[in-house]
């Protein structure tokens, strides 16, 4: 299909808990598509559906060339004591901050087959696999940010051309 265009911090439907996908039709398949198109774009490490408007349990990623999908993705696992990593995301742009996550994690879900998918590891792919998930859950990483640092976020988004 093609990439979408990324909705930016105040859209409502980023604040929206997403459905989960109960039939794979031609409407997710059509989603899964622009996902993929979407997170393949340079410095992107997942996209997730509410971030190109659809309030659906689904994301992509793209981690290390390594691009794919997972529909009604679940976090199942995490491990470790939450770290703080540089963290942004494509509905904040030009936005980075020191966000706490755990440095490892474990999603499962199914693919556009309804077979089992599971995704996990650490680094790069942990933070995503929480990032993303957040964002199914209606939350952007700025609800992660300790109190201090979120305050200070709030004002460069009030503060930046896009908001």
């Amino acid at each position: 299909m093609s990439a979408r265009d990324i909705r930016l911090y105040g859209d409502p439907v980023l604040r929206t808990v997403c459905a989960p996908i109960d039939t794979i039709d031609e409407g997710v398949h059509a989603l899964v598509s622009d996902l993929l198109d979407s997170v393949a774009l340079p410095g992107r490490a997942g996209v997730a559906a509410p971030q190109i408007g659809v309030a659906l349990r689904a994301f992509s990623y793209n981690i290390d060339g390594d691009i794919g999908y997972v529909l009604n993705p679940t976090l199942v696992e995490v491990r470790g004591e939450p770290e703080l990593v540089g963290e942004g995301c494509l509905s904040v742009p030009g936005l980075w901050h020191e966000t706490p996550r755990y440095p490892w994690a474990r999603v499962e879900g199914i693919d556009l087959d309804g077979q089992r998918v599971v995704l996990e590891g650490d680094g790069l792919l942990a933070q995503a696999l929480q990032h993303e998930t957040d964002h199914l859950d209606g939350k952007v990483y700025l609800t992660r940010l300790t109190p201090e640092v979120r305050k200070i976020a709030m004002r460069q988004v009030r503060e930046s051309d896009w908001f």
